[in-house]
């Protein structure tokens, strides 16, 4: 991931809600990169990004919510190591972007913002 300490630097600057909202951000653009053919290293680089804005967000989460951030975690890396290969077929595009989106809902409700 390009400029990480910089990524890094300006997404801690946010409080936690803000980025949960972030990732579920991400996570939506990674649902909606994957049902296309082109653009696969766009989708690998959002998956690494995502499980790494998850590692620098889960230990400031209530614990069940730190919990599922973590399994998800492992889902995207279980995904990156396999999008090489699952990017070449539609019916795995598919999946990835119909988990992604599960996700991303998941995590914009954990964050709150839309509670108002």
């Amino acid at each position: 991931m390009k400029n990480m300490e910089h990524r890094h630097t300006r997404f801690m600057r946010d409080q936690v809600p803000v980025r949960l909202g972030g990732l579920a951000a991400d996570l939506a653009r990674v649902s909606s990169a994957a049902r296309r053919e082109t653009g696969a290293a766009t989708v690998e680089e959002m998956i690494e990004e995502s499980r790494w804005f998850i590692e620098w967000t889960a230990a400031e989460t209530e614990p069940e919510v730190a919990a599922e951030l973590v399994e998800i975690q492992r889902q995207l890396g279980l995904w990156r190591r396999a999008w090489p290969e699952a990017q070449k077929h539609h019916p795995q595009r598919v999946l990835l972007s119909v988990q992604a989106k599960k996700w991303s809902d998941q995590i914009l409700g954990y964050s709150g913002l839309l509670d108002g």
